[in-house]
């Protein structure tokens, strides 16, 4: 039996919004590290670099299990992505502050 395709769609949609995130992300990493100077901006460049990178890989694996998990009928798995995510986001804002105030 073929699972609801609705729930294939909402992955789907999922998925893109990790990936726009990521963009984002990467986008911001790339106008800070052209824009500003000094190692707190450069630090801040880079860990956005890294949280659109989060995004984008942790979005395709999540992605992944969940269509696995959806196609052989078991329940959906724990997702790592959304917190080490959440993490990177916070650590930016953290730099964020301090490459404003030094």
């Amino acid at each position: 039996m073929q699972p609801d395709y609705r729930f294939t769609l909402a992955n789907e949609r999922t998925l893109l919004a990790y990936e726009r995130t990521a963009i984002g992300l990467v986008a911001a990493g790339i106008a800070v590290l052209h824009l500003f100077e000094g190692w707190g901006q450069t630090s801040f460049g880079l860990l956005l670099l890294v949280a659109g990178g989060i995004a984008a890989i942790g979005g395709y694996l999540r992605f992944r299990r969940v269509e696995a998990a959806i196609n052989a009928g078991e329940p959906l798995p724990a997702n790592p992505a959304v917190h080490l995510l959440a993490a990177a986001v916070i650590l930016c804002l953290v730099a964020a502050a301090i490459s404003v105030l030094l």
